[in-house]
């Protein structure tokens, strides 16, 4: 439930700051009338997200098992890699999404109403699309039929319409990208075991093979239907019988993802003083009889 909290803290938060960001720089320009398209684009792009969740979660029981699995394996595997671009591409553009939101209302204010909902639609529905599709591979990896997992996802998304809401308001203020990172961490490890959760879903649809072989079996320490079991099935998508291809697809995607997402950005400063260079000291002044004088000036007296 924990890992289904994240998803939803996380990305409706980024969702919260992006209406922020907009609906503050009209109101701070006098353009309060370009808040009912931007309203309209915001509210098209929550249910196009809502739609495309239940799309997924009703279209996929009309299939048969095989079918079932080799859909959910991919959409899981799909999944992973957009939240993986995600979290590195709000690493890196987080200092600049202001103004570049900024700089995209401006073009859609010159050009007109529907450009106008066209870019509240378009920033928020990729949140909102990438949302739904990661959380519905979430909440079957953390076991189908479960409210857990969708209550978790649900309570996330309400702290960060709260969170938002704050901000907006500017009763509150951290820091972001301390957030973001500690929070792209965790949801790195979520990612990780969604993955490897997508693999035995492939591997039961017959797709990837293997699916008898095991890497190790410890239910018998690690119960599944214990409160420790559940714990670490909810937070880290934990198996206790999980086998060899989801252990390497799991070790292989989590050790590099976490190592580049924690490395230091390049061209960003490391907090040290850059080294000091001592100061020249003054050149001694030349004697006359080392100054250079122009050709021809030999045996001349200046005027004094």
């Amino acid at each position: 439930m924990f890992g289904n909290y994240l998803i939803g803290l996380r990305e409706g938060l980024e969702a919260s700051l992006v209406v922020c960001i907009l609906v503050a720089y009209l109101v701070k320009t006098d353009r309060r009338d370009a808040l009912r398209p931007v309203w309209f684009g915001i509210g098209i792009a929550v249910a196009v997200s809502l739609a495309f969740g239940a799309a997924l979660e009703f279209g996929s029981q009309e299939l048969t098992f095989e079918a079932q699995e080799l859909l959910g394996g991919s959409l899981s595997v799909i999944s992973v890699g957009l939240v993986t671009w995600m979290i590195f591409w709000m690493r890196r553009t987080a200092r600049h999404l202001k103004s570049e939101l900024h700089g995209r209302l401006d073009a859609a204010l010159q050009m007109g109403t529907g450009a106008l909902v066209a870019t509240a639609l378009l920033a928020v529905g990729r949140e909102g699309l990438e949302t739904a599709l990661f959380v519905w591979a979430s909440v079957r990896a953390g076991g189908e039929g479960r409210s857990g997992p969708l209550i978790g996802v649900l309570l996330g998304i309400a702290t960060a319409l709260v969170l938002g809401w704050l901000f907006y308001r500017g009763a509150l203020k951290i820091n972001l990208a301390r957030f973001f990172r500690w929070t792209g961490s965790m949801l790195v490890i979520v990612a990780a075991g969604v993955l490897a959760y997508g693999v035995h879903d492939l591997q039961e649809a017959r797709f990837v093979g293997g699916l008898r072989n095991k890497a190790f079996d410890i239910t018998s320490t690690v119960p599944p239907d214990s409160w420790y079991g559940t714990l670490l099935k909810g937070v880290f998508n934990f198996q206790p019988d999980p086998t060899v291809a989801q252990v390497t697809v799991w070790a292989l995607y989590l050790i590099p993802t976490m190592l580049f997402f924690l490395a230091p950005q390049r061209g960003k400063p490391t907090g040290r003083p850059a080294p000091v260079a001592p100061p020249k000291a003054d050149p001694e002044p030349a004697p006359e009889d080392a100054v250079v004088r122009p050709p021809g000036s030999e045996g001349t007296v200046s005027p004094r």
